[in-house]
C-alpha cells in the first residue's frame, strides 16, 4: 500500500482546503465546497474566505445571510457552523443523534435534565420559537414557566441541541452586532429537513475538503458513531501514513506535489483545517498543537502558516486611524518568510480596516 508522507498529506489538504492557491468560487461555493465553516465567533468565516478566494467583499457573505441561502446552525462537534441553507437541511439530520446525546453527556447541564421528556421539550421549543424568533435571554423564563423546576440555562441548551435552531441576521452582519436570536431551521427556510441524508455522500464531501483521512479523522470532524460501517461501503482507495493508520481518499481526488510552494496564510480564530482532524500533524507540529490548544477558555486565536504549517498567531488591533496586526512567531523566521508575512498581513489590514488611515504590520518571536 502507497505511503504517503506528511508533506504529501499537507500539500494535499492545503490544496483541497484552497489554501495553496486563492479560488475563483463565490463565496457560497467555497462554503458548500469546505461542507461548512466553523463560526461559533460571528465574523471569522469572513477572513476564512478572504485568505482562500481571490476576490471576496464581505458583502459577499452578508448578503448571502441575509437572503438565507447561507445560515449558522450547531452542526459538527457540537459547535456553530455556517453553511449554505440546502447544506443546513442535510447536515442537521445526520448530526441529531450526536447532538442528541450531547443533551445527557454534557456535564454542566445533565442532572438538570435528567429524566425530563425531550420530545414535550422540544415541542414545546418549536412552538415558542415558530410564533416568533427568539433570543435565549427571551427564551429561558418561558421555558421556566412550563418547568419550574429545572435550570432554564439548562432547558435552553436543551433545545438548542435538540431543535435546528439558526442564528437570524443582523447576527454576524460584517460591520453591525446582536445577540443571536434564534429561529427553527424550517420555519426560516421554509423548507423541511432532508428525511434521508446519506452520511456517505457527506462523507465524500469531507474527502474531498480534508482527505486523503483516517475513519477516526472523520469522527473527530464530525462527532458521529459508526463510520466504519459506512466507508466499507464506499469505492475508496487505501493508503498508509508514515505512521502505518490507513488513510482513505476518493478515487480521483488530487495528490499534488510535495514540494509545491505554500504562501503565507492568515487562518482564521477556530479554522475547520486545524480542527477537523483526529492526527493534526499534517498541519503543526505536536510541540505548536500543545501551544496552540492550550489557550485560556479553550479560545484559538487566528494564526498563520508557513510553508503550509501553523508557524504562529496573529490579532488586530485599532488605535485612532492606525490598524496593527500583531504576528507571534513560534520559531524564528528567515527573512524571506518575514518579508511575505509582513506583504500578506498588510493586505489582511486593507481587508479588514480599509478606513485606517495607516497600516502597521508588527512581528514578534514567541518566548518558549
Amino acid at each position: 500500500m502507497t505511503v504517503l508522507t506528511q508533506r504529501q498529506l499537507n500539500r494535499a489538504t492545503l490544496h483541497r482546503q484552497l489554501l495553496l492557491r486563492r479560488s475563483e468560487m463565490s463565496a457560497l461555493e467555497a462554503v458548500e465546497h469546505l461542507v461548512g465553516m466553523q463560526a461559533q465567533a460571528p465574523f471569522p468565516p469572513y477572513f476564512g474566505l478572504w485568505t482562500r478566494l481571490a476576490t471576496f467583499r464581505p458583502d459577499d457573505l452578508a448578503d448571502r445571510l441575509l437572503d438565507r441561502s447561507a445560515v449558522r446552525i450547531v452542526l459538527m462537534r457540537g459547535t456553530v457552523h455556517l453553511v449554505s441553507a440546502e447544506d443546513c437541511l442535510l447536515l442537521r439530520p445526520l448530526m441529531q443523534p450526536f447532538l442528541a446525546r450531547t443533551v445527557l453527556s454534557n456535564t454542566q447541564h445533565r442532572d438538570e435534565l435528567t429524566g425530563l421528556d425531550q420530545d414535550e421539550l422540544t415541542a414545546f421549543g418549536r412552538k415558542l420559537l415558530d410564533e416568533q424568533p427568539r433570543t435565549a435571554a427571551q427564551l429561558r423564563p418561558l421555558l421556566a414557566e412550563r418547568w419550574p423546576d429545572r435550570s432554564p440555562a439548562a432547558l435552553a441548551f436543551a433545545v438548542r441541541n435538540l431543535l435546528p435552531l439558526v442564528q437570524i441576521p443582523p447576527r454576524a452582519i460584517w460591520g453591525r452586532s446582536g445577540q443571536p436570536v434564534y429561529a427553527t431551521a424550517e420555519t426560516w427556510l421554509d423548507r423541511p429537513l432532508a428525511a434521508e441524508p446519506s452520511p456517505g455522500d457527506v462523507l465524500r464531501r469531507y474527502l474531498a475538503a480534508f482527505g486523503p483521512a483516517t475513519v477516526a479523522d472523520m469522527q473527530t470532524w464530525s462527532g458521529l458513531r459508526g463510520l466504519k460501517e459506512v466507508v466499507r461501503e464506499m469505492d475508496l482507495r487505501s493508503f498508509r501514513d508514515e505512521n502505518g493508520r490507513e488513510l482513505l481518499d476518493l478515487p480521483d481526488a488530487p495528490l499534488p506535489d510535495p514540494d509545491l510552494p505554500s504562501p503565507p496564510r492568515f487562518l482564521p480564530p477556530f479554522d475547520n483545517i486545524l480542527l477537523s482532524h483526529q492526527d493534526r500533524s499534517r498541519v503543526m507540529s505536536a510541540e505548536d498543537r500543545k501551544r496552540l490548544f492550550s489557550a485560556k477558555n479553550a479560545v484559538l486565536p487566528g494564526t498563520v502558516l508557513v510553508d503550509g504549517f501553523l508557524h504562529g498567531t496573529w490579532q488586530i488591533t485599532r488605535k485612532r486611524d492606525v490598524g496593527t496586526l500583531d504576528v507571534t512567531a513560534y520559531q524564528a523566521l528567515s527573512s524571506a518568510d518575514a518579508e511575505a508575512i509582513a506583504q500578506e498581513g498588510r493586505r489582511l489590514l486593507a481587508f479588514a480596516e480599509p478606513d485606517a488611515a495607516e497600516h502597521a504590520v508588527q512581528i514578534t518571536e514567541a518566548e518558549r
